[in-house]
């Protein structure tokens, strides 16, 4: 009888080893941890506590990313004070660029608007000329872009800097919210490739981008 044979027999006969208990204290097992042999309730309690283990690793990871997530929404709820508290443009673009190179701790920060009226405020930097494929391609996005620089037109307007951006993301601004029409963009920038990548999730850069939409439209014109 080989191994497969015997795992199957003892699949089809779950009750073998109620039946035979002696069986179960004369059997030894090598160790995983370096002693010549156990037995088999031994290795029983030596992988449940390499499974605790495991599980308390897992645990851990979970409650630092539920840590992280706090203090990202900490910083994403002072954003919104002081956004609601700007009763003008050049204080919620300010509010942004001091939130965001502050607190977020992203290097690069700009904004580009348009379809909007700018009233006093249009020859802000804000409103300098945007070109119609970055429209069109802020136009088609569902939700932020997240990843290198490469053909994106929008790094341009960092200029030529000592150390160049390597990662950025482009925030759409909408007019209520997701789904509503486009009129602006943010971007955020770093040196660092691995800052901004493809497959991040972008929950709260979407919810700074709400933020700023919101207080925007409210300010301008």
């Amino acid at each position: 009888m080989n191994a497969d044979e015997v795992a199957s027999f003892l699949h089809a006969h779950p009750d073998f080893f109620i039946d035979h208990a002696e069986l179960l204290a004369e059997m030894n097992f090598s160790n995983t941890h370096g002693a010549s042999a156990v037995s088999l309730v031994e290795r029983q309690v030596g992988l449940l506590r390499d499974k605790a283990k495991l599980l308390e690793g897992k645990l851990g990871e979970l409650i630092g990313f539920g840590e992280e997530n706090d203090i990202i929404a900490e910083k994403v709820h002072r954003l919104a004070v002081d956004l609601q508290g700007a009763n003008d443009m050049s204080r919620a673009v300010g509010a942004l660029y001091t939130h965001l190179t502050g607190a977020f701790t992203v290097p690069c920060v700009a904004v580009r608007l348009w379809g909007i009226a700018a009233g006093d405020a249009e020859t802000a930097e804000e409103f300098q000329p945007v070109s119609d494929a970055i429209k069109l391609v802020v136009n088609s996005l569902q939700h932020p872009y997240c990843g290198p620089v490469e053909g994106q037109e929008a790094a341009l307007w960092f200029g030529e800097r000592s150390t160049p951006i390597r990662s950025l993301t482009q925030i759409p601004l909408r007019e209520q919210g997701f789904g509503g029409a486009c009129f602006g963009l943010l971007v955020l920038a770093s040196e660092d490739p691995y800052r901004f990548y493809s497959d991040m999730g972008t929950l709260y850069l979407s919810r700074i981008g709400d933020l700023a939409a919101a207080a925007l439209l409210r300010v301008v014109g």
